[in-house]
């Protein structure tokens, strides 16, 4: 290959050019080059469509996702109230369940402990977030029945139904599960129950007055808070710290310990993280659309807001959380099942419903722990009654179904039950009403 002449047409010259050689190297080099670039391009596209499949088609809700545009769509062009809070509470169903899923995979990466704390903050993040718009609404009546009516849903509805289906499954096994771990998640409903009564019994310690100081039952409320939520963080650290065992299947331990060897996170942690924080947002603005538009479905549909609150919100909204359960129970693994509704029961009494009425302090909103005579009352008996469900033992269809009609009594008497819409309805002091009735109540009785 020597050097090439070009004539140079204006000039009449011949000049000589400079060899061009093209060796095999260079030309592998451009061709390496080039399909690394593709070959990044590509796994990234790989990486995009296998996190998509995995995290939005990974569920058999998936069909519930179009629900979501659809309230974006009919909250921008101003349709119907009640349509944007159906298509909302849709959206947020599997939504819930891939914010769990979500967790789960982050656990992989963080350890065992830290994979609990974060599982156990984000568990119930679906309430939080209503919770927490209902309080900057300063709708206190729908804060307070949709964390009662989970905690509710979680002990009676979800428990009652697994106890049910999973002893209509087995009727010719012994279903048996580890009562420390009921023990345990008793204890720490009853304390809650405890510090949630105490305003409320407040409000009669003097029978003669007129009507309780508000800022006394306040400022109980306030330091009751802060001792359920340091129960909670001692209830965590015995969790995932000092007694983990008590909180693991007993049942084919040798078989749970090989799989978790086996098993790896479907997708990697900064994935994960992004579409939590994605879904978050959108949980968070799907919450905003439900918390606005809760009275108008209300007015249209004929059915009471507590009732919605009470009922519906708890039920559609951890849709996939009680149908694992159920699954879990008609595969004989109670513990499972007692982990998913105890907890979650746990969680939303010890931490959210005090973290709820810190934040209310911090913006200035006089929220109390006093729910009300009735509703403290249902909240009472539904313990109780889980407790005594689960202090031997073991299990039977008989279980679940009075769980299952208690929570149905419950329903009943939150249907028949009418809120009037009044301007207290969104006032700041929404125990006023309450501690008028049970004031009334009480000299009744004298």
């Amino acid at each position: 290959m020597g050097s090439t002449e070009n004539h140079d047409l204006e000039n009449g010259e011949i000049v000589k050019s400079s060899p061009v050689v093209k060796t095999r190297g260079s030309l592998l080099r451009t061709r390496s080059e080039t399909d690394v670039l593709s070959s990044v391009r590509f796994r990234f596209l790989r990486i995009f469509f296998d996190n998509v499949r995995q995290v939005i088609f990974g569920t058999r809700l998936f069909v519930l996702f179009p629900a979501i545009p659809m309230a974006f769509i009919a909250q921008r062009y101003s349709y119907g109230r009640p349509w944007i809070f159906a298509l909302s509470l849709i959206g947020l169903t599997p939504l819930a369940e891939r914010l769990s899923f979500l967790t789960e995979q982050i656990a992989y990466f963080t350890g065992p402990t830290v994979g609990g704390l974060v599982n156990a903050t984000c568990g119930n993040a679906t309430e939080l977030i209503i919770a927490l718009f209902a309080l900057h609404k300063r709708k206190i009546h729908v804060l307070k029945y949709s964390l009662l009516g989970s905690i509710i849903s979680n002990l009676l509805l979800v428990l009652g139904s697994s106890l049910l289906c999973g002893g209509i499954a087995n009727l010719n096994k012994e279903q048996n599960f580890d009562h420390k771990q009921a023990d345990v998640n008793s204890s720490v409903l009853l304390l809650g129950l405890l510090c949630q009564t105490m305003p409320l019994l407040f409000n009669f310690r003097s029978m003669e007055a007129p009507k309780s100081d508000g800022s006394s039952v306040l400022q109980l409320s306030r330091a009751t808070s802060i001792l359920m939520l340091l129960a909670y963080v001692a209830y965590l650290f015995f969790q995932l710290k000092t007694h983990s065992q008590f909180f693991g299947s007993q049942q084919d331990e040798g078989e749970d310990e090989e799989l978790l060897d086996k098993e790896t996170a479907a997708i990697g942690f900064w994935s994960a993280f992004i579409w939590l924080c994605l879904m978050t947002i959108i949980i968070s603005v799907l919450s905003e659309y439900v918390v606005a538009t809760i009275e108008a479905a209300s007015e249209t549909w004929g059915i009471s807001v507590n009732f919605i609150s009470i009922i519906v919100l708890p039920i559609v909204g951890n849709a996939a959380e009680h149908a694992g359960s159920i699954i879990f129970a008609f595969k004989n693994k109670l513990d499972i099942s007692l982990g998913v509704c105890m907890g979650s029961a746990s969680q939303i009494l010890m931490f959210v419903v005090p973290l709820c009425v810190i934040v209310a302090w911090i913006m200035g909103i006089p929220m109390n722990l006093d729910f009300g005579l009735l509703e403290t009352g249902c909240l009472g008996f539904s313990v109780l009654l889980t407790a005594f469900s689960l202090q031997d033992g073991s299990s039977h269809y008989l279980k679940g179904v009075v769980l299952a009609l208690a929570y149905i009594a419950i329903g009943a008497c939150f249907f028949v039950q009418r809120v009037p819409f009044d301007d207290g309805w969104h006032g700041n002091n929404l125990g006023s009403d309450n501690e008028e009735s049970s004031f009334e109540f009480g000299n009744a009785m004298i």
